[in-house]
């Protein structure tokens, strides 16, 4: 793969992360590329590409070469081409650029860390919880319908803060959803995310332990955020000679992998490391396999008829004639509406995100239906359910407000009279709850993680450059699944990295 060699001419480091890979080509001191992308899952290609980039610069000519970051330990094995661990990347950046740092902070796209210098080696990650983290700030940026950049714009205009869960993503939309509900301003909102990123930080990772003296920050949200670098200043109490915020920030660990190489008794040329990058195939995943969904496509087809039994049947509003009754669910990241007639026949359905402003998506659908409605049809009744019942409620004049619960036993019902188990998955949440004598007996709802739920699978298929129409079609029909794991969305997003390493 590599011939021995004892000094190469250039020194290559690649930090691939859990959602970007970055590149560090140097000789000697100067730095000659240096790049850094989101790979969307598709970590070799990305690897690659970049590669054949840097081969226009290196030509034939001999590169060491070291891979670090969450990504690239398996592609590392299976290319057969050095590996070092991120926190050691990053020490020896740190030990030639800031000798004098007594902390680094580093927050990667799925990753936190904490590195304590003063008093021995101190590193803290995150473990069982991804909040706080890039990734974390793009499902935020998501929620209020904007890009990370506009984000962060906002919250530099913050006028105030508001108490935000930093654990986890999804559980932090449920908490911003009602804000922006209530009118709250998106630049306070932003900066309130970025406080939540800060809590979360300090509280989960430094546990007490005082952070002072020179901090270094690293990683490329707080490169790209300056939002989230002005409040971690302010909390920490940092001035800016003790805030240090550099211009290689982004690049740390793969400079710092670039650095490990030159101390490595291997060299390559850039033709070999692109060969040994595509054909990186061979590695064991090691993760368990799973039985398809449907054996075959008579399974499939009969899964599909025994649901469409379960169906409800469709009226020409513009034939109908008589009284009509209207339900809103106004949702956690989604908006339904529907129209029923006497007969209990859909006239009118609507299903879409709210994009942080239910309000304004309510009012176009009614004005929607009204001109539909002509004076043929009248609305009799209507009701409002979910997060944003109350506000729907008295926004609109509705006549009721019904808690989530009964109004899926309510519809439960009517399909199945005898229903005694209810499930429900929404954006945020899941609930589960149990039903004797005809009453609902006993509830059981998500609450450390929100795994599972259409925030976290409408994730996954962006990361992984799908619709969630396409990422579901596809699901569907996966001829071998892998067990992931059932824990943290973003943990379970690090496994996808490593998968797309191998053939499945």
């Amino acid at each position: 793969m590599g011939n021995k060699c004892c000094a190469a001419e250039y020194s290559l480091g690649i930090d691939i992360g859990s959602t970007t890979a970055k590149t560090v080509l140097r000789k000697g001191e100067e730095v000659l590329f240096e790049r850094y992308e989101r790979h969307f899952s598709q970590v070799r290609e990305k690897t690659a590409e970049l590669l054949r980039l840097i081969g226009g610069i290196t030509g034939d000519s001999e590169v060491a070469v070291a891979i670090s970051g969450s990504a690239g330990l398996g592609l590392a094995e299976a290319a057969h081409i050095p590996f070092i661990q991120e926190v050691f990347a990053t020490g020896e950046v740190v030990k030639l650029k800031e000798p004098d740092a007594s902390c680094v902070i580093e927050l990667g796209g799925e990753d936190a860390k904490i590195i304590f210098f003063d008093g021995g080696l101190d590193e803290r990650m995150n473990g069982s919880c991804a909040g706080g983290t890039g990734a974390f700030i793009d499902q935020m940026a998501t929620l209020l319908n904007i890009t990370v950049d506009e984000l962060d714009k906002l919250s530099l205009d913050a006028g105030r803060l508001y108490p935000i869960a930093s654990r986890c993503g999804v559980f932090a939309k449920t908490d911003i959803q009602p804000l922006l509900n209530q009118g709250a301003r998106k630049e306070d909102v932003a900066a309130s995310i970025y406080q939540a990123v800060v809590n979360q930080t300090i509280a989960g990772l430094a546990q007490g332990k005082k952070i002072n003296g020179k901090v270094l920050f690293l990683g490329g949200p707080l490169y790209y955020c300056k939002g989230l670098g002005l409040r971690f200043k302010k909390t920490l109490g940092l001035d800016d000679e003790h805030a240090v915020f550099p211009e290689y920030a982004r690049f740390a660990v793969a400079m710092g992998a670039s650095y490990y190489a030159e101390k490595q008794n291997a060299a390559y040329t850039i033709d070999s490391l692109i060969s040994a990058v595509e054909n990186a195939g061979s590695v064991s995943s090691g993760k368990g396999r799973l039985k398809p969904l449907f054996a075959n496509d008579d399974e499939y087809k009969e899964f599909v008829k025994r649901h469409e039994k379960s169906t409800v049947k469709n009226a020409d509003i513009a034939e109908y004639r008589g009284k009509a009754y209207l339900g809103i669910d106004c949702g956690s990241t989604t908006t339904k509406l529907c129209l029923l007639t006497e007969n209990n026949e859909i006239l009118y359905s609507y299903y879409a995100s709210n994009q942080g402003n239910p309000v304004e998506i309510v009012r176009e659908q009614l004005t929607e239906i009204y001109s539909l409605l002509g004076d043929k049809i009248e609305i009799s009744g209507s009701a409002v359910t979910g997060y944003g019942e109350e506000l729907i409620k008295h926004a609109f004049s509705v006549d009721y407000g019904i808690v989530e619960t009964i109004a899926h036993y309510t519809a439960a019902k009517y399909f199945e009279p005898d229903v005694g188990f209810i499930l429900d998955i929404g954006g945020q949440d899941i609930k589960c709850f149990k039903i004797r004598n005809g009453a609902i007996d006993s509830i059981m709802l998500n609450e450390a993680c929100s795994s599972g739920c259409g925030s976290f699978l409408e994730t996954f298929a962006k990361a992984m450059g799908y619709s969630i129409e396409e990422f579901s079609e596809k699901g569907l029909h996966g001829k071998s699944p892998v067990d992931l794991g059932s824990r943290c969305t973003v943990f379970m997003n690090s496994s996808v990295k490593q998968l797309s390493l191998i053939h499945i």
